[in-house]
């Protein structure tokens, strides 16, 4: 595949007439071609025209049909081979292995989609047959399915260029829910998101689906995303990004005449706590494993241990004194943008300023371009209760060390925590009851809570949860990674005394589709 610089909508490839940008490598400031311009409203106006036209006929396509779609999305992108190895390198600094990695995740998920699909178990499907002689009073049939929402925007996130991109996981769970897709793709990696989008085009088309089923849009600025999140057409949104991202496309899809969802992953420190008796115990290989996953990818995970937590002590400070030699002994790796490395000095400049606050060590600057120099840092809980900036996310490799005074200031300051994406116990047996306390908290903090690992690494799973309470995400009850994704792009319509000629196959009598029912309270097949 060929880049060109233009807006993948529908079939087509066309030019944008807004401002021109181009992607840049991080590790080397170099310019990159092709030239892209964003896209101007009337090609917005097409690419959410499409999908509108798109939408009822895609959201009724068959399960095999859907399922099928979706796997040929993963082939397609298979297809493109090293040339998007390549370029997604040139774009984001990242290693090979990293996006290789990446690659099979997002393959893998939509795979998994589309084994979810054929399952039809998203469908709820629920009938309560009429029951015409109950007394005191008659009950009608009443049925019940989960439908599409309608057209979804998803915004491209700059630290994963794959996974969370133009076929990422947004994209998989609303193209599994019957819901025509338009990604903003995001401007760090336009060479990227093209080469994906390419391959998604001609999954469409191989698979005879409406055009409109699926679009690309480039644009540098905030113009364009806000003016798909404004269209009447669009009925929710996909985002992963920073908190005043999130929260402005929030508030512009509450505005609206008809108000709409936006599924947005914030903000999140993720909070590790070292219980006294594994630290006691293994307080070195704890001190080691926390800073390999601080640095993994310069820290620029959603799930990066930003704060870390323990009862003060000799067992405290001997793991702040390995882990500050850890982190000493880090090398710089290059950020993704220089916006994003520019944001993360200003960050730990921050940080390293608050008067309560202590350096523990700084990693090695290095020679290259917007390289990330690691962090570790210091404070006391009481110092900690006081500061609400201290809570602040960092993106990157930094980290904050909490010293409390005893179990009781321990809870209380996960207490205090903001909503956090993860929250993290290290544990061995003689802590289980202060685990059993800090559980109970924690689960109203966090979306996933873990026991002895840590939270960078999300598998794509039946189980997975990658939401969290606010400011972690925008709506608590959902996850943007797992099986359970899907239901956010989808809602439940009842169906009353339809003939059986009207009604959905799934909630026909002979159930035709073969799907997981709930029939008069009793699940059957």
């Amino acid at each position: 595949m060929t880049l060109h610089g233009k807006q993948l909508i529908g079939h087509a490839a066309v030019a944008g007439t807004g401002d021109r940008f181009t992607a840049v490598n991080p590790a080397t400031g170099e310019s990159l071609a092709p030239q892209y311009a964003g896209a101007n409203s009337q090609q917005i106006e097409q690419a959410c025209q499409l999908a509108e036209d798109a939408f009822d006929s895609y959201r009724e396509t068959s399960l095999e049909d859907r399922a099928r779609f979706l796997e040929a999305i993963a082939e397609a992108i298979e297809a493109v081979g090293e040339p998007l190895v390549e370029r997604a390198m040139a774009e984001t600094g990242l290693p090979q292995a990293r996006i290789e990695g990446e690659r099979g995740r997002t393959c893998g998920q939509l795979r998994l989609f589309a084994q979810v699909v054929r399952a039809g178990e998203w469908l709820d499907v629920r009938v309560d047959p009429a029951l015409p002689d109950r007394t005191p009073m008659p009950r009608v049939d009443l049925r019940q399915r989960h439908i599409a929402l309608g057209p979804v925007a998803v915004f491209g996130a700059s630290n994963f260029p794959l996974a969370f991109s133009v076929a990422g996981g947004d994209t998989a769970s609303a193209l599994a829910a019957g819901c025509p897709v338009i990604v903003k793709a995001h401007p760090a990696h336009p060479g990227t998101s093209e080469l994906v989008g390419q391959a998604v085009q001609s999954a469409v088309a191989t698979c005879g689906l409406p055009e409109g089923v699926f679009s690309v849009l480039f644009g540098a600025g905030n113009d364009l995303g806000q003016a798909l999140v404004k269209d009447p057409r669009i009925q929710a949104v996909g985002f992963t990004g920073s908190r005043r991202g999130g929260l402005a496309l929030t508030e512009l899809a509450q505005s609206r005449p008809q108000p709409i969802p936006v599924y947005a992953e914030m903000s999140s420190i993720n909070p590790v706590f070292l219980l006294p008796a594994a630290l006691k115990a293994r307080g070195d290989s704890l001190a080691e494993a926390f800073v390999a996953s601080l640095n993994m990818g310069a820290g620029q995970f959603c799930t990066n241990p930003g704060l870390v937590l323990a009862i003060k002590g000799p067992e405290l400070d001997r793991f702040v004194e390995a882990a500050g030699a850890a982190v000493a002994d880090s090398g710089a790796q290059t950020m993704l943008t220089p916006g994003i490395h520019d944001a993360y000095t200003d960050g730990v400049g921050k940080l390293a300023e608050q008067a309560a606050v202590d350096e523990v060590a700084r990693g090695r600057t290095g020679d290259q371009a917007n390289g990330c120099q690691p962090g570790l840092f210091r404070t006391d809980a009481a110092d900690f209760l006081e500061n609400e900036a201290l809570q602040a996310e960092v993106f990157g490799a930094s980290s904050l060390v909490v010293a409390c005074d005893d179990r009781d200031t321990l809870e209380t300051v996960a207490r205090h925590l903001e909503g956090q994406l993860t929250a993290t116990l290290q544990m061995d047996d003689g802590d289980t009851d202060a685990a059993r306390a800090l559980v109970r908290i924690l689960e109203r903090k966090a979306g996933r809570v873990l026991v002895n690992g840590w939270p960078t690494g999300v598998e794509v799973c039946h189980a997975m949860v990658h939401g969290g309470p606010f400011p972690a995400t925008s709506d608590s009850r959902t996850t943007s990674v797992g099986t359970a994704a899907i239901y956010r792009f989808l809602r439940p319509v009842c169906y009353q005394n339809l003939p059986e000629a009207l009604l959905p196959e799934a909630l026909r009598d002979d159930n035709p589709l073969g799907v997981s029912r709930l029939v008069d309270g009793q699940r059957e097949r």
